[in-house]
C-alpha cells in the first residue's frame, strides 16, 4: 500500500509499508534513514504542481563553524557550545543541533539566531513547561529534549526548519563543578560533529588561585597526525588548551568526506597544595576545598555483597568475578574483608571478616572462581548479613581500632525474595547501620530499580553507581573500588564562625579518600567580615587531627582581578550548584512535608540561578513556517526506566521521578498490528500483532482477551528483521535467514548473529534478551499454557531496557513514553472495587478518572512474575497516549 504524507516544509513523500497517522510526521532525512523507497518531489502550494527534486534541494544544511569554549575558575566550569549552519539548498531544510554534555552538568541557557533574529530559551517550572511541550508533540512537531545517552553524558537535541539560503546559529551553555578523582580534575567534552566543519575549535581557559601543578589533554579520536594540533600550556594560576584542526586534518583519509572527530576529548589537571585546603571569598560567598596530602592510609574493613541470581549468569558474572580477582590483588595486608553471595538464599564465604593475609587472599581467589548463579534476588538478606558481620567484628574487637568500614553491593535486579518491600528495606537498613557503615551500590545494567539503590546508598553515607553492560564492565567495577580503596580520614567535620555564615552545604563526611576532594560552600551574612577561618577535625590512622584554614577578602579580590577573562560571580554559582545537587539527594529519600519543602527550595534556586534541574525545564519557542514550535530541555533522571507490555495486553510505564507507574490496556480484535516503538533516527521499529483466546464465550457482552502473539522488530540501518512467535524466532538479514525454536540449544550459537546481539542465558526460562546495533535492548518473555487448555494460548511479553540509546524522535504506543511525562494524583477515593481506589489524575492537561491496581513484571520471575503497582488509565489509555489508540494500528508486522 502506498501512503502519501504532506509536511510543513512543502515536501510530499510517497512510500510503502507504513501507515501514516496524526502523530507520524517525520522529515525527508528520517524517512531515508528508515530505508523506504522515497519518490520525492516538491509541491507548489499555490498551483498544486509537482517537479522532480534536484540534488541541491535535498542536501542537508552544512555546519560551517563549531566552537566549544570552556572557562574554569576554581574547579567550576562554564561551557559554551556554538554551532553555525547554512542551508545551501533551494528549499527549506531541517537543521539539527545535537550535543552530548556531562550528566553532572546543568544547562543554563540556549538560544537560536535565525537570519539575525535571536530566539532565547527560558527556564520554567517543569509543569508549566510541560503543556507547551505536549502541544508541540501532539502537532507532530519535533521537540528538543535532553535525555541520558551514555555512561557520562546526556544528549541535547533540537531542530529547526530554516529557509533556503539562510543561516542558523545554535548556542548552548552549561555549568558543572569538576570532581577530583585519582588526583585529577577532569573536564569531559563529547565531540561528534558528524561532518567536516570549516571552522572547528575547542578552547579552554583555566584559572586556579592555588596555581596549576600539571595540565594535559587527550582525545579518543586523536591520531598521531592530530597530536601536534593539541596545544596546552600552563603557568602559575593560568592554563590554556586549544584544538583547531583544519578540514583536511579532520578527514578520515585524503579524499574522504567523513570526519575523524568522533569521541571523547578530556582535559585533566591538578593544583598546587601547599596547605591541606584552600578557602576563597567573593561577593558574600565562600568556598572551601579540602584535600590534605601526605596522610597515611587507614586500614579498611569491606564486605563484598554479590548478586548471584539467575539474571547475573553469563557475561555479567564472568566480569564480576574478573573484577573481584583484580580487586583482591590490591587489598592490603592490614585490611579485613569477607564475601557474601545472595540469590534466593544467602551464602557467607567466612563467618566473620578475616585479615587479608597472602594465604587468605589465595583462598578467596579460589572461592571467587567457584561462584555460580542460582535462584532469585534476596538482596536484603545479603545486605543485613554483611551489616551484622561488621557490627559483630567491631563489638568483638577483631578489627583495627582506627579503620574505615564499608559495604559494597553489586546487583542487576530488584529484591523479590525475603524482604522485598523497598520502604521496609530502607528503614531496616538505616536502623541496622546507624550511620556507621557507608553502603556503595553498584547497579549492573538497566533491568533494576536504580532509584532504590540510590536511596539505599544516600541514606547510609554512600553513593550509587551504574555499571554499564559492556566489554569493560570489569574495569568499571575495579575503577569504582579504587575510588574508595584508600581511606585517609574518617568522621571529617568542617566548622566555621557560627554568626558569620549561613546556608552551609554539607559539612560532615564519613570518609575522605586519597585522590579525592571535599568541597564546602556557604553564604556570608556578616557584611563587615574581612576574613573567615575554617577548622577541620577528623580521625586519622594514629590520632585525631585538626586543620585550620583562613581566607582574606582582599587577597581573594586580588585573585579575582587576575582572572577577568573567566566568568563573574563564580563562587555564588558554585554554591548554588552544590546546594541544589545536595538538596536533590535529600529530596530523593525524603517523604511528606519534608519532600514538599525541599521541592520548593530546589525549584526556587533553580529558577533564580537559571539551572535546568529535574524540577525545571528550558522552553525554546522557535519559528516553524507560521506556527510557533516549542522545544523543551529536561534534566533526565537515573531510574529503572523500563517500559513493557504483557498479558492482555497491559502496557506498563515506569515514571521514576514519581516513584510510581502508569498502566493501560488496548482492547482490539485478534489480527490487529500495533506500532509499539518507532525511532526514525536509529531506524528501529517494533510492531506487535494481537491473538485471541483459543475458545471464546459466545455470551453477549462477554470480554474477549487478546495477547501479543507475534513481534516484528526491525532495524533498517542494519537491514535486520527479527520475527518472534511463541513457536519460533526468525532472524532476517537481506537474503540470509536463521530460524530456531524456543527449545533449541541456542546457547551454542555465537551471541552476535547478523547484526543482532543476543543474551541466551535465560533462554531455558523462556526469556530472550537482545539488542540491534546501537539501539535499545529488549527482552521477550514466552508465556506457555498447558497444551490442552481450552482457552489460554501461548503468548509473548515485551520489555524495553537501555531506552536511553533511542533518539528524541521515538514514538509509538510504548516509544512515546521514553520522553518525560508528568502527572498529579488528586482526590483519592473508594472505587467500585474496595481493594482498588479511584482518583483524579491531571496529565497532559487532561483530567482523568484512574484506578489503583497492579500488573505483573516477568523479567525476574518468568513463571510467577512480580507485582508492580500502577495507576490504571481507562478507555484504551485515552488522555494519556498522544491521539487515540487507533492511530497506532499499522497494516503489517514489518
Amino acid at each position: 500500500m502506498e501512503q502519501e504524507l504532506e509536511y510543513p516544509t512543502g515536501f510530499v513523500f510517497k512510500y510503502g509499508g507504513l501507515a501514516g497517522s496524526n502523530m507520524d510526521p517525520v522529515g525527508p532525512e528520517p524517512l531515508r534513514d528508515l530505508g523506504f523507497n522515497i519518490k520525492g518531489y516538491q509541491k507548489d502550494r499555490q498551483r498544486g504542481t509537482e517537479r522532480d527534486l534536484r540534488a541541491s534541494d535535498v542536501r542537508s544544511p552544512d555546519i560551517y563553524s563549531l566552537k566549544i569554549e570552556c572557562f574554569v575558575t576554581s574547579r567550576f566550569s562554564h561551557n559554551v557550545i556554538t554551532s553555525r549552519a547554512v542551508n545551501r539548498a533551494n528549499v527549506s531544510k531541517e537543521a539539527l543541533f545535537d550535543v552530548e554534555l556531562p550528566k553532572t552538568a546543568f544547562i543554563t541557557n540556549f538560544t537560536m539566531t535565525i537570519d539575525g533574529v535571536t530566539y532565547p530559551g527560558t527556564i520554567k517550572e517543569k509543569e508549566a513547561a510541560q503543556k507547551q511541550y505536549q502541544q508541540a508533540v501532539s502537532r507532530g512537531q519535533t521537540a528538543g529534549l535532553v535525555k541520558a545517552s551514555g555512561r557520562k553524558t546526556e544528549k541535547f537535541s533540537v531542530s529547526v526548519n530554516i529557509a533556503a539560503a539562510s543561516k542558523v546559529t545554535f548556542q548552548l551553555q552549561y555549568e558543572e563543578l569538576l570532581k577530583r578523582t585519582f588526583g585529577k580534575y577532569e573536564l569531559f567534552l563529547k565531540v561528534n560533529p558528524k561532518q567536516l566543519v570549516n571552522k572547528f575549535e575547542i578552547e579552554a581557559n583555566i584559572f586556579e588561585p592555588q596555581g596549576i601543578s600539571f595540565l594535559d589533554a587527550e582525545g579518543s579520536f586523536i591520531t598521531n597526525d592530530l597530536l601536534p594540533i593539541i596545544h596546552k600550556s600552563f603557568s602559575g594560576k593560568k592554563g590554556h588548551v586549544s584544538f583547531k584542526p583544519t578540514m583536511d586534518q579532520q578527514r578520515t583519509c585524503v579524499d574522504c568526506q567523513t570526519t575523524l572527530l568522533s569521541g571523547d576529548f578530556v582535559i585533566k589537571y591538578d593544583v598546587n597544595r601547599e596547605t591541606p585546603g584552600n578557602l576563597q571569598m567573593v561577593n558574600g560567598y565562600f568556598v572551601h576545598f579540602f584535600a590534605p596530602q601526605n596522610v597515611s592510609h587507614l586500614p579498611k574493613n569491606v564486605v563484598f555483597i554479590i548478586d548471584i541470581s539467575g539474571s547475573m549468569s553469563g557475561r555479567k558474572l564472568d566480569q564480576t568475578k574478573e573484577a573481584l580477582l583484580k580487586i583482591l590483588e590490591d587489598v592490603k595486608e592490614e585490611d579485613h574483608f569477607n564475601i557474601v553471595l545472595f540469590g534466593s538464599d544467602v551464602e557467607k564465604w567466612k563467618d566473620t571478616l578475616i585479615q587479608a593475609t597472602p594465604e587468605n587472599l589465595d583462598e578467596a581467589r579460589r572461592y571467587v572462581q567457584s561462584i555460580d548463579t542460582r535462584g532469585a534476588t534476596n538482596l536484603f538478606g545479603g545486605l543485613i548479613t554483611g551489616i551484622e558481620m561488621l557490627k559483630e567484628a567491631q563489638e568483638a574487637g577483631t578489627l583495627p581500632e582506627r579503620s574505615a568500614s564499608l559495604i559494597m553491593i553489586l546487583s542487576d535486579g530488584r529484591p523479590n525474595v525475603g524482604v522485598s518491600s523497598i520502604q521496609e528495606i530502607l528503614l531496616r537498613t538505616k536502623n541496622a547501620t546507624q550511620g556507621k557503615f557507608p553502603i556503595y551500590n553498584l547497579g549492573f545494567g538497566y533491568d533494576l530499580d536504580y532509584g532504590f539503590l540510590e536511596k539505599l546508598a544516600t541514606e547510609n553515607n554512600g553513593v550509587a553507581r551504574r555499571i554499564y553492560e559492556d566489554s569493560d564492565s570489569a574495569l568499571q567495577l575495579q575503577d569504582f573500588y579504587n575510588e574508595v580503596a584508600n581511606p585517609l580520614l574518617t568522621e571529617v567535620e568542617f566548622k566555621y564562625p557560627e554568626n558569620a555564615i549561613s546556608d552551609l552545604t554539607q559539612n560532615n563526611f564519613k570518609h575522605y579518600y586519597a585522590g579525592s576532594e571535599i568541597v564546602v560552600a556557604g553564604r556570608i551574612i556578616d557584611n563587615d567580615l574581612n576574613s573567615i577561618t575554617a577548622e577541620v577535625k577528623a580521625h586519622g590512622v594514629k590520632q585525631d587531627v585538626t586543620y585550620a584554614e583562613q581566607a582574606d577578602v582582599e587577597e581573594t579580590a586580588k585573585a579575582t582581578e587576575e582572572q577577568k577573562y573567566i566568568f563573574g560571580d563564580f563562587i555564588e554559582r558554585l554554591w548554588a550548584y552544590l546546594t541544589i545537587q545536595q538538596l536533590l539527594e535529600k529530596r530523593n529519600v525524603a517523604t511528606g512535608d519534608e519532600k514538599t519543602n525541599l521541592t520548593a527550595e530546589i525549584l526556587d534556586m533553580s529558577l533564580k540561578y537559571k539551572f535546568v534541574t529535574p524540577l525545571t525545564s528550558m522552553v525554546v519557542t522557535k519559528p516553524e513556517d507560521t506556527v510557533n514550535e516549542t522545544a523543551i530541555a529536561d534534566k533526565p533522571l537515573e531510574g529503572r526506566d523500563i517500559l513493557y507490555l504483557d498479558a492482555d495486553p497491559h502496557f506498563i510505564i515506569d515514571v521514576p521521578q514519581k516513584e510510581d507507574a502508569l498502566c493501560f490496556n488496548i482492547n482490539e480484535e485478534p489480527g490487529v498490528v500495533l506500532n509499539l516503538i518507532r525511532d526514525p533516527t536509529t531506524g528501529i521499529t517494533v510492531n506487535g500483532q494481537l491473538i485471541g483466546e483459543k475458545k471464546s464465550s459466545n455470551d453477549v457482552g462477554s470480554i474477549h482477551n487478546t495477547y501479543i502473539g507475534r513481534l516484528g522488530i526491525r532495524n533498517t540501518q542494519l537491514n535486520v528483521k527479527l520475527e518472534i512467535t511463541p513457536e519460533s524466532i526468525t532472524l532476517h538479514n537481506g537474503t540470509k535467514q536463521m530460524m530456531f525454536t524456543w527449545l533449541d540449544e541456542v546457547t551454542l550459537l555465537h551471541p552476535r548473529m547478523m547484526g543482532v546481539v543476543f543474551d541466551f542465558e535465560n533462554h531455558s526460562e523462556k526469556s530472550l534478551e537482545f539488542s540491534m546495533g546501537e539501539g535499545a535492548t529488549f527482552i521477550v518473555v514466552l508465556h506457555q499454557s498447558w497444551s490442552k487448555h481450552a482457552v489460554h494460548p501461548n503468548f509473548l511479553g515485551f520489555y524495553t531496557l537501555d531506552s536511553h540509546r533511542l533518539s528524541g524522535r521515538t514514538h509509538g504506543l510504548l516509544g512515546q513514553f521514553f520522553h518525560p511525562i508528568d502527572f498529579n494524583i488528586l482526590e483519592v477515593h473508594p472505587g467500585s472495587d474496595p481493594q482498588k481506589p479511584d482518583a483524579t489524575m491531571i496529565v497532559k492537561n487532561n483530567q482523568l478518572t484512574v484506578t489503583r491496581g497492579w500488573q505483573k513484571d516477568y523479567t525476574e520471575d518468568v513463571k510467577h512474575g512480580t507485582n508492580v503497582p500502577c495507576w490504571f488509565i481507562h478507555n484504551n489509555g485515552e488522555g494519556l497516549i498522544d491521539g487515540i489508540y487507533t492511530d497506532y494500528i499499522v497494516p503489517s508486522l514489518f
